[in-house]
């Protein structure tokens, strides 16, 4: 099968998800079940990585900047550029691309092959939108919070790294911070946050609605899943930033 193929079928899914759901009270269930397995349960991944990458890209900062005509708030200035526009809204949506793809693909894949999904279209069930729709609003709306704290956990692990090892003083740090704040590197990086958030729910979705063969399929799949959402954000990020910034 041919990617244009491949890009065929994907957009005529995503025709059948957006139709209305049959019954709302199944609907609104179901979007709280993908909230908690989607969003809640990648609190801690998200925060644990943002607060050690935080610290760790504010002492290579440091480190670099060792001329004593620099002043130390540019390693605040720096650290806080590098969060907000790169690590928190790609890296940490590659990271949820992993963790969150592989579930959506296993998921629905393993629907398709025990032939659950056949049995909802023999009871007249929309699959596409019963299944997919929710994953899509439910990383839509919680994507932006868990990028939004990553941010947040991301600058203040810069600082308690600075303050831990010396490298910097904290009131320089906050400095630097503070230092030529622009609302719209925030819109930019939740813009970004949003088109990845739409990627992650549905590229996987196709893989594992469309699997074929067993659950060997499921687990191939899956990896292609995380490995085309992966590439899908690295070139989303890359025409989103020259359309954005430049």
């Amino acid at each position: 099968m041919n990617y244009l193929e491949h890009i065929g079928k994907y957009f005529m899914m995503l025709g059948q998800v957006f139709k209305k759901p049959q019954k709302s009270r199944i609907f609104y269930e179901s979007l709280l079940k993908e909230i908690e397995e989607l969003g809640l349960k990648s609190l801690g991944i998200i925060m644990f990585i943002s607060f050690f990458i935080g610290g760790v890209i504010a002492m290579q900062t440091a480190l670099n900047l060792e001329s004593p005509f620099i002043p130390d708030s540019l390693i605040g200035f720096a650290a806080k550029r590098s969060i907000i526009l790169e690590f928190a809204p790609t890296f940490c949506s590659i990271i949820l691309a992993g963790k969150v793809g592989s579930y959506i693909t296993s998921s629905i894949g393993t629907m398709r092959v025990t032939e659950q999904i056949d049995a909802l279209e023999v009871m007249g069930v929309n699959s596409l939108n019963y299944l997919v729709l929710p994953k899509i609003i439910s990383t839509l709306f919680f994507y932006p919070f868990l990028i939004t704290l990553a941010m947040g956990l991301g600058i203040f692990g810069g600082w308690l790294a600075g303050v831990l090892t010396g490298l910097f003083s904290g009131i320089d740090y906050i400095e630097g911070v503070q230092m030529e704040f622009k609302p719209f590197l925030i819109i930019y990086a939740m813009i970004k946050t949003l088109v990845f958030a739409f990627l992650i729910a549905t590229v996987p979705s196709y893989h594992g609605y469309y699997v074929k063969g067993g659950s060997i399929a499921v687990g191939k799949a899956s990896t292609q899943a995380v490995v085309w959402t992966t590439i899908l954000i690295v070139i989303a990020n890359y025409f989103l930033t020259q359309m954005l910034l430049t």
